[in-house]
């Protein structure tokens, strides 16, 4: 007797599955990693081809450095919240670290002005003249720098740009001082290097900063590299002048120890905080390697554009592994990219306006994570002072006595990212890809309209009835 529930058409149900095998994949239960026993990935395989009667094997292994590589969380995130809303879940996707704003027009009048008039060569390796030029005249005038065109080398994004300078610098025997949370692509570019990361923590506490102190501490005869990521993607700070100074100041006395710099978030910063270029500071210059872009101010994450700044020696050893990799970054981006640095000092009108947007929508999701629970203290956040991300601490309602409705133990910060895709249909990166398994990540580059109903979402996924925490004092 009475109607029949409707039922769920066969592909929802079947991308529901999906979407189930593939979060397990993504973020293990902590049950399950204790189960299996930790094994490092294969480095050599062999496959069989049968030809006729003939059986041929072929050695399928791979590179050790390569077999070793973690998969980036962040992109394997972005590319499953993108495959749910094509399979047509309502996801929404907040882990992908890009501007939600269309690029400039000027900067597009550009690009299109550099097809028509048939601006579509190769480049020379290291990128065209005038670009390095104004590069050079942007370092000098915003950062203080002076660096001359042949210690500008151009590449296919800034990521690129971070590899070649850990891959020129750094090998077998070396150490890399990895700072966490860390950008999560920094360890696997020293393994694939042959050197060896050394992540050095901070806490929350500490604003997520490296003190010279600790930095004192972690150097060994065998440190090679710094990598100092200021603004930081995840967290968000912002070294102080007067932080890096005491920081240069261990620096100087090493003379082995290289800086690698990355500034790809320089011009989203937020008042009072201000930016200072490592390489700026006394005596730092020839032993800093200088990091930079278009993607992130200028939201050109898809022209695939940014540079190294160095010495002569290192930009010309960064030079040449690109020479025989990729070759110089695309001639069209690059007239856009000299468009971009003519909207004015540190990005002109186009830029503050989205700064001011970022800033507006990081007040409110802090607003927002600190209403969700009765507790005040289950999400510890404060406000970030640059780039467009909140790494908000959850360990307090992960871990042991922690469990959702309908989807049981949360263990850490996995089982919380996964149960939020799971239940609320909303894309986090868990804080384990960034070196602090306690922390999320969520990237407030979406609309407004977007951050508030993926909130309501969250907020609704933790109320004390269906998500109870119930740790042991």
């Amino acid at each position: 007797g009475g109607p029949r529930k409707p039922r769920l058409a066969s592909r929802t149900v079947a991308t529901m599955t999906s979407l189930m095998l593939a979060s397990s994949a993504l973020f293990p239960r902590a049950a399950d990693l204790r189960a299996r026993p930790l094994r490092r990935a294969p480095v050599t395989a062999r496959a069989s081809i049968k030809r006729g009667a003939a059986v041929a094997s072929v050695d399928q292994s791979l590179n050790p450095r390569v077999a070793s590589l973690r998969e980036s969380k962040t992109m394997a995130l972005t590319d499953l919240a993108r495959w749910m809303k094509e399979s047509g879940l309502p996801v929404i996707g907040l882990a992908a670290g890009e501007p939600d704003f269309d690029t400039p027009a000027a900067i597009v009048d550009a690009g299109c002005a550099a097809i028509r008039g048939g601006k579509t060569r190769y480049s020379p390796n290291t990128g065209t003249a005038s670009l390095r030029e104004a590069v050079c005249k942007k370092l000098l005038e915003e950062n203080g720098v002076q660096y001359a065109p042949d210690e500008i080398v151009l590449s296919n994004g800034a990521k690129q740009s971070v590899a070649q300078g850990v891959i020129a610098t750094c090998g077998p025997g070396d150490e890399v001082i990895v700072p966490a949370p860390y950008w999560v692509s920094y360890p696997e570019m020293c393994r694939l290097a042959g050197a060896e990361p050394v992540v050095v923590q901070t806490t929350a506490r500490d604003g997520f900063l490296l003190s010279a102190e600790t930095l004192r501490e972690s150097l060994t005869p065998k440190s090679r590299l710094l990598i100092l990521c200021s603004p930081s993607n995840p967290s968000g700070a912002v070294y102080s002048e007067e932080a890096l100074r005491s920081i240069a100041d261990v620096v100087r006395e090493h003379p082995r120890l290289l800086v690698l710099a990355d500034e790809i978030y320089e011009h989203i910063i937020y008042p009072p905080a201000k930016h200072v270029s490592f390489a700026g500071l006394p005596e730092m210059r020839e032993r800093t390697l200088t990091v930079n872009g278009f993607s992130k101010a200028f939201a050109m994450t898809g022209w695939r554009l940014g540079y190294l700044a160095a010495p002569a020696h290192f930009a010309k050893a960064t030079a040449t592994i690109q020479g025989q990799t990729t070759s110089g970054p695309s001639t069209i981006s690059q007239e856009a990219g000299l468009a971009a640095l003519r909207l004015g000092p540190n990005g002109g009108e186009p830029v503050a306006e989205m700064k001011a947007a970022f800033l507006k929508r990081r007040d409110y999701v802090v607003k927002r994570f600190k209403e969700m629970r009765l507790n005040e203290d289950d999400i510890k956040l404060d406000a970030p002072q640059g780039a467009f991300y909140v790494f908000p601490d959850v360990g307090n309602i992960v871990g042991e006595g922690c469990v959702a409705e309908g989807f049981g133990p949360v263990n850490d910060g996995d089982d919380f990212c996964r149960y939020l895709l799971e239940k609320a249909q909303v894309a986090l990166v868990p804080g384990s890809a960034f070196g602090n398994p306690e922390c999320v990540r969520l990237s407030y580059a979406a609309s407004d309209d977007t951050l508030a109903e993926a909130l309501d979402r969250v907020e609704k996924a933790l109320k004390e009835d269906v998500y109870r925490v119930n740790k042991k004092p």
